[in-house]
Formats: structure tokens, sequence, C-alpha cells
């Protein structure tokens, strides 16, 4: 199994800052690996979520309704052998990419947020990154984000180490 490297700032040259503004909150994760598939299979296989995953979101869904807020549902996910901008990539809008980088993207009333997968490839191998950056819209995010958080971080280690 990879072993997983977190990172507390994005990736040089990754696309998920642009033109997002203030970022409240950004983790980043990263495998080595030696692969040669493309950037949009590496974003399949991220998000074919677990069933483990898919409760814990079906549980979260049925909390954030309570508020108005939106809620991804399991029929929701799309998969594709190529994700061109403006339709979905797992639950997420892709807004940006490139051969080596797919940016998605969903905002909320209470936050918005984006999460990119990116590949950087060596000569011996590739560096696979998962990263999410967080715009807090009003103190009840920051609120909703307190339990969120630690589950959002086992949850991402999870889908790299699967790749």
């Amino acid at each position: 199994m990879p072993k997983v490297y977190k990172y507390h700032v994005s990736p040089e040259q990754s696309l998920i800052n642009k033109d997002f503004g203030r970022i409240d909150y950004c983790d980043s994760y990263q495998i080595v690996k030696s692969t040669d598939e493309t950037i949009d299979n590496l974003t399949t296989e991220i998000f074919r979520i677990p069933k483990w995953v898919d409760f814990l979101m079906r549980i979260r869904g049925s909390l954030v309704r309570l508020f108005g807020l939106k809620t991804g549902k399991k029929k929701d996910i799309t998969e594709s052998i190529y994700y061109p901008i403006g339709t979905k990539a797992g639950y997420f809008t892709v807004i940006y990419r490139n051969e080596n980088e797919i940016v998605m993207a969903e905002n909320d009333k209470h936050l918005n947020f984006r999460t990119a997968v990116m590949k950087k490839k060596s000569e011996q191998d590739c560096s696979i990154y998962l990263t999410t950056i967080v715009r807090f819209n009003n103190i009840w995010c920051k609120i909703y984000f307190l339990p969120v958080k630690p589950f959002h971080q086992i949850i991402i280690k999870s889908l790299l180490k699967r790749l």
C-alpha cells in the first residue's frame, strides 16, 4: 500500500487556486507510484467511492438537508473516460483541466470549495495529488467544518491508498 504524504499548500503548477480568492482551508495529499494512467482514469478511480464512505455521505446529506444545503447522492456520481469542462467528475463539476490535472468545484451558501486530482510524472514514477481548498462564506461553515474535517482527511487518505 502506498504511503500518503500530507501538505497544507497546493502543489506548484496546480490550477486549483485560479480565480478562487481567499482560502480558509487547504490540504493536499500525495502518493507516489508507477503508473501511465491518464488524469481522467485516475480521477475515476479516486472517486469510485467505497460503501463506507457512501454511508457517511448519506448521513451527512440527511443532516445538511435540514439546513437547506446541497446534498450529493450516489446516483449523481458520473464516471467517464474524459471529463470536459462543465461536466461532472464524481460528484463535482469540472471547472479547469489540462493533461495532468482536473479541478472540480461546488459552491453552496455556507462554503465554496474545489478539489483537484493532479499527476506529476518523473523519470521513474508518478506523484498523484488530491487537493482540497475551501472558503468559508459564514460562521455556520466554520461550525459545520469542525466535525467534517477529520472525516474528510480520513476519506481522502483512503481514496488515494486504493489506487
